[in-house]
């Protein structure tokens, strides 16, 4: 979604939608209970369409929360769904039940993070792997992305960091194609122009007997080459901007060796 689709309606920003999603407009209007016709009046500014129709295509199209809330303004109606700060006292039930579940991951690595990966909170697994690491990079607000592939980070005992950093780079192209966010882009650029340190191991496939059909990410911790499957979960059907944007990664041992180190160290 551009700044000049912003400027010419809602109608162009469904179009932009449907065609990321890549569905036709027949295809839209049979899943919504509506007609391809009134889709494409929708589409052209012809037809200004309902609240109930803009959250129902929305919904179909799965349109980030966010982004309903821009369609809905688009469209001269007030956004649906709240934006509530986290450190909100009515939000104090959702901070403690992540805390929670961060622990209950130990000795395991695991962390929350926000739609710009910034660290909201992490467990002690997340802590040991942090040794070492630069101190301005810890300083609040600490972000994920930074801290793993700035050359003072841990991008220097990550074995497998030529493709382990593809893949976050990736990872990070399909969150800047569903958010229009300045700040997401600007940190793609930042974290992609980092070398990789002369340390890494560039010809290391990242392959692992156990899980060949998932990239591990293999780091060493005190001389250990530790092999963690990550694994990202958000909330369903959230009706809130801030939690629709929460992520928990977890970093599961990927062999028997990994699992035996980490809890070694945690009693």
């Amino acid at each position: 979604m551009t700044t000049a689709a912003l400027e010419t309606g809602v109608g162009p920003m469904l179009r932009g939608w449907r065609e990321q999603r890549r569905i036709s407009q027949l295809e839209l209007a049979l899943r919504a209970d509506s007609s391809a016709r009134h889709i494409s009046f929708i589409e052209t500014g012809r037809s200004r369409p309902s609240e109930e129709m803009v959250l129902r295509l929305a919904e179909h199209l799965d349109v980030p929360v966010r982004e309903r809330n821009a369609l809905l303004l688009a469209a001269g109606y007030a956004p649906h769904y709240a934006q509530t700060p986290l450190d909100d006292p009515s939000m104090s039930s959702l901070r403690e039940g992540m805390e929670r579940l961060l622990q209950a991951y130990d000795p395991y690595p695991a962390l929350m993070v926000d739609a710009t990966y910034t660290v909201l909170a992490a467990n002690r697994g997340i802590e040991m792997l942090l040794e070492g690491v630069a101190g301005h990079l810890l300083t609040p607000p600490v972000n994920a992305m930074r801290l793993t592939l700035h050359p003072e980070g841990l991008a220097p005992r990550i074995r497998n960091l030529a493709q382990w950093r593809g893949h976050l780079l990736e990872q990070m192209e399909r969150q800047i194609a569903l958010l229009r966010s300045d700040t997401l882009r600007a940190l793609y650029e930042e974290v992609a122009a980092h070398p990789v340190p002369a340390g890494a191991e560039p010809g290391d496939t990242g392959a692992h007997p156990v899980f060949p059909f998932a990239l591990p990410l293999r780091i060493e911790h005190a001389g250990t080459v530790l092999s963690f499957i990550s694994t990202i979960a958000t909330f369903n059907t959230p009706m809130d901007v801030t939690v629709s944007e929460l992520a928990i990664e977890t970093f599961l041992p990927a062999d028997p060796e990994t699992a035996k180190y980490l809890q070694s160290l945690m009693p």
